[in-house]
C-alpha cells in the first residue's frame, strides 16, 4: 500500500489511514488466524458462525448488496466441487449469522484491497485530507478530491502484453480503479488465485484485462472481477461506457473494447 497526502488535515491523518488498512487486513485474512479463518472453519463443519467483528459483517453485508450489480459473478466462496455458491449461503445480517448446509469458505479476494482503500479514504477524510493518493499494488486505486495541482487525476492503464503501450487514459476525481487481468506480471504471482466463473469446473483462461472506475473501492474490484469471469453476453451488460470496460488481449486478434 502507498498513500500520498497533499496537504491539510490532522497530523496523524496517514497513521489513521494505515490502521484502517490494517484493521481490514486483520478481520479479512485467511493467510493467518483471523475472523474470516474462524468462520471459514464453521461453514466448513456445516456449523453456523456467529459474526462479532463489525469490519467483516460490513464486508459481507456490501457483497450481498453487490450481488445483482454484478449480475452473481462476483462469488467470494470457496467450494472443491464448484457447485456451491453465493446463493447456499444464509446469511442472516440483522442476527449478524452465517451458515451453510454444504462445507464452504470465503475468500475476500477481489473484493479487500478496494474496501481496505475504501475505510482509508474514510479515515483520511474524516481527518481533514482534501488531497490523497492511495494504491494498493497499482491494481487498485483511490483518489481524494482533485489533483494538487488542480484539475483530474490522470492515469495510463498499459497494455499487459506491451507495456510501452496502452489500453486507455483515465481522469477520476474522488473515486476509484480497480483493474483485474488473466494475463501479465500480477497475474503470475504465486499466492495469486485463479479466476473462476460461478458454477465453472475451471478457471477463465482468455487473455482478458477489465478497468473499473466506481466512487467506491470495494464496488470497483468486484465489478472488474465480474468483467473478467463474464461471457459476452454478461459482460455487455455489465459494460458502461468509460467507467466499466473489458479488453479482449487475444495475441492473434485486434484488441477488442466491448462499447
Amino acid at each position: 500500500m502507498e498513500l500520498h497526502r497533499f496537504g491539510g488535515g490532522a497530523a496523524d491523518a496517514l497513521a489513521q489511514a494505515e490502521r484502517a488498512i490494517e484493521m481490514v487486513d486483520d478481520a479479512l485474512t485467511i493467510h493467518r488466524p483471523s475472523s474470516t479463518t474462524a468462520l471459514n472453519e464453521a461453514l466448513r463443519s456445516r456449523q453456523t458462525a456467529t459474526i462479532t467483528d463489525p469490519i467483516l459483517l460490513d464486508a459481507l453485508i456490501r457483497i450481498d448488496d453487490a450481488r445483482a450489480a454484478t449480475l452473481e459473478l462476483f462469488d467470494p466462496t470457496i467450494d472443491a466441487r464448484h457447485t456451491v455458491g453465493w446463493e447456499a449461503l444464509r446469511f442472516d445480517r440483522q442476527a449478524a449469522t452465517i451458515s451453510c448446509a454444504d462445507p464452504i469458505a470465503l475468500d475476500f479476494g477481489g473484493f479487500g484491497k478496494g474496501y481496505a482503500l475504501d475505510r482509508a479514504v474514510l479515515a483520511l477524510q474524516e481527518a481533514g485530507v482534501g488531497c490523497a493518493l492511495l494504491s494498493a499494488g497499482e491494481s487498485s486505486i483511490a483518489v481524494i478530491g482533485e489533483h494538487p495541482l488542480g484539475g483530474t487525476w490522470s492515469f495510463a492503464i498499459p497494455d499487459p502484453r506491451q507495456p510501452e503501450a496502452t489500453l486507455v487514459e483515465l481522469e477520476l476525481v474522488d473515486e476509484a480503479l480497480s483493474i483485474s487481468a488473466t494475463i501479465g506480471a500480477g497475474s503470475a504471482a504465486p499466492e495469486r488465485a485463479a479466476m473462476l466463473r460461478p458454477g465453472a469446473p475451471s478457471p477463465v483462461t482468455a487473455p482478458r484485462t477489465a478497468i473499473v472506475v466506481d466512487r467506491s473501492g470495494a464496488m470497483a474490484e468486484m465489478l472488474s472481477t465480474a468483467l473478467i469471469v463474464a461471457d459476452d453476453a454478461a459482460a455487455l451488460r455489465l459494460h458502461d461506457g468509460a467507467r466499466r470496460m473489458r479488453f479482449d488481449l487475444t495475441p492473434a486478434a485486434p484488441t477488442r473494447i466491448f462499447v
